[in-house]
């Protein structure tokens, strides 16, 4: 490391003019910090400095040190459009979705954001208001104009393998939620079936006969695959399948079915597709006079950090959403690094079920 009599970057120089300025009031315009500064201030090369720009592991820590307090003192930016050239990478992940409302959605972005943050990449996030292949083609020709490495697609309703929208060709891109299409596409999903099977089995195992079913959107590929497990759950364990009663993720929708549970007398157990839904089941059932888990179990799907505080407190099937934006991240990582396209395969993230003060066996003689 250089001495303390160094000369620091930006102080006055011979003839009173500032290195970067013209010396006088009004004069030129600051020039921008170049990576030569920061290595004169650090002590170190040049080479070093570009080093930690890029985040090149292969330094030692109290030399990174040095350096970032450096680029700190003097305001130093690295240049990423030089970089891009140069290296020929944006470190920048783009993310199409059609929806931030759901709690699946929102929750995967930020995983996204934090993994890719971890591994030095920013994300560029552009929402499709109304799915169609022309505005999934719009979303992606602006995000080559944003320029990023590679495309995140957030997609939670049928529309690949329906063939309503394709993406383009030769694109690093990696999908989240979307039926079969990994067939074609990189897929990372959350275990819906199991996630399902989970929840039903644990209500059979208390002793219930059967277990009924508030369904998520019918364009819901989660909610159709966890709706599916739950009736060939019931087949399979020879109970008779109740027919299941509709609902679109919101707790309205979930009160408007606790409503009509109440006055089914041979209801004792309920398996709804996600936890906002079960909130609003649990207040219409209090309402008609409906103990739970004494009358009727609950069990919701998510297990969002409120679900704990719920009255009862909910069980319900957790999904790992960390994980997803975690293996989302690293798949079109290896595609950006390898140069390849979007590999065919669905990578699921299992499930777990956490059982709370909802879910207990029946009454005797239910």
């Amino acid at each position: 490391m250089n001495g303390g009599g160094r000369q620091q970057p930006g102080t006055t120089h011979a003839g009173g003019a500032r290195r970067g300025g013209s010396g006088v009031p009004g004069g030129r315009r600051k020039q921008r910090v170049s990576m030569a500064d920061v290595a004169t201030l650090a002590g170190v090369s040049s080479q070093t400095v570009s080093r930690v720009s890029n985040g090149h592991p292969g330094v030692v820590d109290s030399t990174r040190e040095h350096v970032l307090a450096a680029m700190r003192e003097l305001g130093y930016r690295p240049n990423s459009a030089a970089r891009a050239l140069r290296y020929g990478r944006f470190n920048t992940i783009g993310v199409i979705l059609f929806s931030l409302a759901s709690t699946g959605n929102s929750r995967t972005v930020e995983a996204i954001a934090t993994h890719a943050a971890a591994e030095g990449y920013a994300i560029t996030l552009i929402p499709v208001d109304v799915p169609t292949q022309d505005n999934v083609l719009g979303a992606f020709t602006r995000m080559g104009e944003l320029a990023v490495d590679a495309v995140i697609v957030i997609i939670e309703i049928h529309l690949l393998d329906a063939g309503t929208v394709t993406l383009p060709p030769g694109v690093h891109v990696v999908i989240v939620v979307d039926s079969d299409a990994g067939d074609r596409y990189s897929v990372v999903d959350t275990d819906q079936a199991d996630g399902a099977r989970r929840a039903v089995h644990h209500l059979l195992d208390l002793g219930h006969r059967t277990v009924w079913h508030v369904t998520g959107p019918r364009t819901s590929y989660a909610a159709q695959r966890r709706a599916q497990a739950w009736r060939a759950t019931l087949q399979e364990a020879g109970r008779p399948v109740p027919p299941p009663l509709p609902g679109d993720w919101s707790a309205e929708s979930g009160y408007a079915a606790g409503l009509a549970l109440a006055d089914e007398p041979d209801c004792t157990a309920v398996f709804v597709a996600n936890d906002q839904m079960a909130l609003g089941l649990l207040r219409a059932l209090h309402e008609r006079g409906r103990v739970v888990p004494d009358e009727i179990s609950v069990v919701g799907f998510d297990d969002i950090p409120d679900s704990a505080f719920f009255i009862p407190p909910l069980t319900t099937v957790h999904q790992d959403f960390a994980e997803v934006g975690r293996r989302c991240v690293q798949r079109v990582l290896v595609q950006i690094r390898e140069n390849q396209t979007s590999l065919p395969g669905t990578d699921l993230v299992p499930t777990r079920l956490v059982v709370r003060s909802s879910t207990a066996s029946p009454a005797p003689g239910r």
